[in-house]
């Protein structure tokens, strides 16, 4: 009777997988700030598919770059993705850090000095740290990927030191401490979206801007006027593969563990996409923007020091916003790095 009973289980239990398949919506809409032209945006293409091969077709997703289901306002994306406008995202954590303090701390000017001391974080117990925060924030992070570190552009000048971000008009994007890290260099930081930067850069309305290499390249930036950029890894932008919990909890325990090993994948390939290229033996990506007339300028020593040292009372400033505890456990993690 025993052996009945479980078997009857174990049918019913095979049997609700399809069925509750059939209920599935036709079409799960992925958020993603740039498109596939961008090592980001491929992360969003390859996750989709893979999802979809994963699980024969029952969930099928859709990309809709350049911040399209939030009007273009990439700092909106968490707010939407927690409403369930939003179904699944790759987000910056420098955009959902309006929503989730915490994650400015990869915003601290000078944090991390190498792609060791992201691994050392988003790897390791501060990234799981960052895992229970958006759990608590009532969406479903999956795994990590890349947008890599931010350097400096403009169109007037080669930038050396602090001394010669004086008064340059500077796109960055809409987090409070942007502005205070490039006010405290004697810039003129404006807050803009990534959409909006272009034509700006375009007609001289500002002269410069911080963005990955990728981007730079990918977005075309040597025909913006951006004829001279700086490599100074100030800040890192990690991304976050995540779900909105209502539509995670819509599936089957088999196809939530699909997503996931696929977010796992996709995400492994965009970190190794994003920095390919970056950094010695491989600096092709950085060669290839010399070959496009930009002069790319790299920091002494003592240079980096000197700015992190104009920098640090904006990092001990956030570092309360961040909670001191969480910043301490993130320098002891880098500190560590093998």
């Amino acid at each position: 009777m025993l052996k009945r009973t479980l078997w009857a289980a174990a049918l019913a239990l095979l049997l609700a997988g399809p069925a509750l398949a059939q209920n599935y919506r036709p079409e799960y809409k992925l958020s993603t700030v740039v498109g596939t032209a961008f090592p980001w945006g491929q992360a969003g293409e390859r996750w989709a598919l893979l999802v979809k091969e994963a699980t024969q077709g029952r969930i099928v997703i859709k990309m809709y770059p350049g911040a399209a289901l939030v009007g273009g306002d990439q700092t909106r994306e968490f707010t939407a993705l927690r409403q369930g406008a939003i179904d699944l995202a790759i987000g910056s954590t420098i955009n959902w850090s309006p929503q989730v303090k915490e994650l400015n701390l990869f915003s601290l000017p000078f944090l991390m000095p190498d792609y060791k001391a992201i691994d050392a974080l988003t790897q390791g117990d501060v990234g799981k740290e960052f895992f229970h925060i958006l759990e608590r924030n009532e969406v479903v992070p999956l795994a990590w990927g890349e947008n890599g570190f931010r350097e400096v552009s403009n169109s007037r000048k080669a930038i050396h030191e602090p001394a010669d971000l004086k008064g340059l008009k500077l796109r960055v994007v809409g987090s409070p401490l942007f502005n205070d890290i490039f006010s405290a260099l004697g810039a003129n930081p404006t807050q803009m979206s990534f959409a909006d930067a272009q034509p700006a850069l375009s007609t001289g309305a500002v002269d410069g801007q911080e963005n990955p290499l990728s981007v730079f390249l990918a977005a075309k930036m040597h025909n913006l006027s951006q004829k001279h950029i700086t490599l100074w890894g100030y800040t890192a932008d990690p991304l976050i593969f995540v779900a909105n919990k209502d539509v995670w909890n819509s599936w089957t325990a088999a196809d939530r563990e699909a997503v996931r090993k696929a977010a796992l994948q996709a995400g492994a390939e965009n970190v190794a996409a994003a920095r390919k290229g970056m950094s010695p033996p491989d600096e092709s990506v950085i060669h290839q923007i010399e070959g496009l007339g930009v002069t790319v300028t790299r920091l002494t020593p003592q240079a980096r020091e000197d700015f992190r040292k104009a920098t640090r009372p904006v990092y001990e400033k956030w570092t309360h916003t961040v909670g001191a505890d969480l910043v301490k456990k993130a320098e002891a993690a880098i500190a560590a790095r093998k």
